[in-house]
C-alpha cells in the first residue's frame, strides 16, 4: 500500500501538472511540498523504550514519572545515527542522556538511517533533502503532541549540523504552511548549521535561513568552522531579526564544526564543496553550549506560562 507521503506527493505533482497545463507555473509552496514528500514519511514510535548512550537509536524516550514533561525532537548530523555505517553517533547519545536527565521527553529521529541512507553529507540520497528533514521535524512535533505525558506548550527542536538546518527550515512560517503540518514546535536550537542556498531537481532554490522565522530560536556557531562558516549565517540571522524574527545567536571563538564530538576529535575530511575541514573537540565550548541551550529553553518556557 502506498504511504501517506507517496499519495501526497502524487497529489501535488498532479496539481503542478494541471497548473502547468493551464499555463501557470507551480507555486513556491507546491515546489516545497513536492521536494519534501519525495521520500516517505518516518514512522514514529508510540511507546517509550530505554535509552542507550553508546548506541543511540531512533526512538521515544522519557524520564521516570507521569509528567507532563517538556519534550525535544532531537535531530542528528548528516550521517544520522550511524546505524548503517556501524559507527554510533556518540555525541547525540550524550546529548540525549543530558536531555533525559534534565526531565525532557526525547524523540530522537534519524532521517537518514530509517530510510536506508548511510549519509547525506556529500549529496542527498533517496530524496532525503534538508526540506524533507524539516517535514520530519514538524511531523515529529505533531507526534509528541499526541502523548498524554508531554506538555504541548513546551516542545522544542534541537538539531546539529544537518539537523540544525532542518530545524531552521521548519521554523519558517512559509515552510510550515507549505508543508501542511499544523501547529509547530514552540522553540528551536540549531547548532553549527550551514546557512546556504540549496536546490532540488526541477525545483526552486530554497534558503536554510528565512526572514519569516516565527519560533523563538537560538543558533550556535564556531568562528573556525570551515564546513559551516558563521559568515554565511550571521548576516541572514541579522536580516531576520531586523524583520522581527525572535531569533538569537552566538559565535564561539576558536570552535570548529562538531566541537561537541569527542569521538571525532582530530578527524578531517573534504566536504561536498571540496573544502578540507577538521574537527576539534572542545569540552569548554560543549559545556557552554549545554548551558546556553537550556538557559534559552527555560527562558522560552517561562514566557509561555
Amino acid at each position: 500500500m502506498a504511504s501517506r507521503a507517496g499519495w501526497l506527493c502524487l497529489l501535488v505533482l498532479l496539481q503542478s501538472f494541471m497548473a502547468a497545463a493551464q499555463g501557470r507555473a507551480a507555486s513556491p509552496a507546491t515546489d516545497i511540498l513536492i521536494a519534501a514528500t519525495r521520500a516517505d514519511d518516518l514512522t514514529f514510535p508510540a511507546e517509550a523504550t530505554p535509552f542507550s548512550v553508546t548506541n543511540p537509536r531512533m526512538g521515544l524516550y522519557k524520564p521516570a514519572g507521569e509528567g507532563p514533561f517538556p519534550a525535544i525532537v532531537l535531530v542528528p548530523h548528516c550521517n544520522g545515527l550511524g546505524t548503517l555505517s556501524g559507527y554510533p553517533n556518540l555525541s547525540i547519545g550524550r546529548w540525549g542522556k543530558e536531555m533525559l536527565d534534565r526531565g525532557y521527553v526525547v524523540l530522537l529521529i534519524d532521517s537518514q538511517g530509517a530510510r536506508g541512507v548511510d549519509s547525506t553529507c556529500i549529496e542527498p540520497k533517496a530524496a532525503v533533502y534538508h526540506i524533507r528533514g524539516a517535514l520530519d521535524v514538524l511531523q515529529a512535533s505533531a507526534h509528541l503532541r499526541t502523548l498524554d505525558y508531554v506538555d504541548k506548550r513546551r516542545i522544542a527542536v534541537v538539531g546539529f549540523s544537518w539537523g540544525a538546518m532542518a530545524g531552521l527550515l521548519a521554523a519558517s512560517k512559509f515552510n510550515q504552511s507549505a508543508l501542511r503540518t499544523g501547529t509547530p514546535f514552540a522553540a528551536f536550537v540549531s547548532v553549527y548549521p550551514l546557512c546556504a542556498t540549496f536546490l532540488v531537481p526541477q525545483g526552486r532554490p530554497y534558503e536554510i535561513v528565512n526572514r519569516d522565522i516565527d519560533r523563538p530560536g537560538l543558533v550556535l556557531m564556531g568562528d573556525e568552522d570551515s564546513e559551516a562558516p558563521p559568515q554565511l549565517c550571521v548576516p541572514k540571522l541579522e536580516a531576520a531579526a531586523w524583520q522581527g524574527a525572535p531569533v538569537e545567536w552566538h559565535v564561539f571563538p576558536h570552535a570548529t564544526h562538531c566541537w561537541d564530538c569527542a569521538h571525532l576529535d582530530g578527524y578531517s575530511k573534504v566536504d561536498f564543496r571540496g573544502t578540507r575541514v577538521e574537527y576539534r573537540f572542545d569540552g569548554d565550548v560543549t559545556a557552554d553550549t549545554k548551558r546556553r541551550m537550556f538557559v534559552f529553553l527555560d527562558r522560552v518556557w517561562a514566557g509561555e506560562k
